[in-house]
């Protein structure tokens, strides 16, 4: 059996691919969790043979959850499935050791299949957004434009902001000018959703 664990914060899809994926003959989901924070403990105590995560979950994303569970259990293989297929989010998801990333509007089938290959060490990637990975490039934003425009994103001061990353106010305006340079928009508001769509936030 194929042990699986499901990372998924909306509990009514978290409960629907438990279903589904358990009426596959050799898949066993062994655990559920509804916050990335919840991830690295449950597959230390489940042991499962594939973690299939959500991006965008509470108290750490599937992204950062999918680097800890390479450091703390490498055997375990990482399929990402999200609702947002966006190009940034590949890149991101591939340099954190996940071995797939599809989105949720594929069939059941298809996603039972990328657990089984990514077990037997294949790489498994939506077609339509790899292509647009390839097409989008990398992401031109260094680590603290992006943890500025992080911090902005909720509509912080520049004060706020320069508190919270323990900076100077005129480093984080110059930070969020390079920002809003990059991303081709005209204030950091743009800047952040641009950003967001893009999957490099």
């Amino acid at each position: 059996m194929i042990r699986v664990l499901l990372a998924e914060d909306q509990g009514m899809m978290r409960g629907a691919l438990a279903l589904l994926l358990g009426m596959e003959e050799d898949i066993e989901v062994v655990a559920q969790v509804g916050a990335g924070d919840q991830i690295v403990h449950s597959a230390l105590t489940a042991r499962p043979d594939v973690a299939l995560l959500d991006i965008e979950l509470p108290g750490r994303s599937g992204l950062e959850a999918a680097a800890d569970l390479r450091e703390e259990c490498p055997e375990c293989r990482v399929l990402i499935l999200t609702t947002f297929g966006r190009p940034g989010y590949l890149r991101r998801a591939m340099e954190a050791g996940a071995a797939g990333f599809l989105v949720k509007d594929g069939p059941v089938e298809e996603l039972a299949e990328a657990i089984r290959a990514v077990l037997r060490g294949e790489t498994v990637v939506d077609p339509a957004l790899a292509a647009a990975a390839l097409g989008a490039g990398p992401n031109p934003l260094t680590g603290r434009e992006s943890d500025v425009l992080a911090a902005a994103v909720d509509g912080a001061t520049v004060a706020d902001i320069a508190a919270k990353l323990h900076l100077s106010e005129s480093t984080v305006r110059n930070y969020l000018s390079a920002a809003i340079g990059k991303t081709g928009t005209r204030n950091r508001i743009e800047a952040v959703r641009e950003a967001r769509r893009q999957g490099w936030l």
